[in-house]
């Protein structure tokens, strides 16, 4: 397996089988232009596929900044193909997100994970994550969102 940041809409558009929905070129496209939004992509030893190998999972960040708390990685998702599972690869995309934002200057990490996904936990307590406390999350759809 190999962990390669995505650069082209190709790649991203590639790993589509491993989102919750179909992407979008030009949403890809977005995502790349967006400074501060960063994709890593692990790659099976195949040989097939776009960048020389088959998307096997995904990890994103988004690096925000406050005038508080300067630059933090939030992990937005993290997906491994099921065929995958349970042989290291979410936490090495976990870590390997953790790097580049250590090498981007982010002070820390964060990620909100739902309380009963087990192998999300198991996988981010693998990595170093720390516990810190339960939390409830809120959103809005709004509409012009397209």
């Amino acid at each position: 397996m190999e962990i390669r940041r995505a650069a082209t809409v190709a790649e991203l558009l590639a790993a589509g089988h491993l989102y919750d929905d179909p992407p979008r070129e030009d949403w890809a496209a977005r995502f790349l232009a967006t400074p501060g939004h960063l994709m890593l992509i692990a790659y099976a030893d195949d040989g097939e596929g776009p960048a020389g190998g088959f998307p096997v999972g995904f990890v994103s960040g988004i690096e925000m900044l406050h005038p508080d708390k300067g630059a933090e990685m939030c992990l937005y998702e993290l997906s491994v193909d099921e065929g995958h599972r349970r042989r290291g690869a979410g936490r090495a995309l976990t870590e390997a997100l953790l790097a580049a934002a250590e090498e981007r200057g982010c002070r820390g990490a964060w990620v909100g994970v739902d309380t009963d996904n087990d192998p999300a936990l198991a996988t981010y307590r693998a990595a170093g994550a720390m516990d810190e406390g339960v939390f409830t999350m809120r959103g809005w759809n709004l509409p012009g969102g397209g």
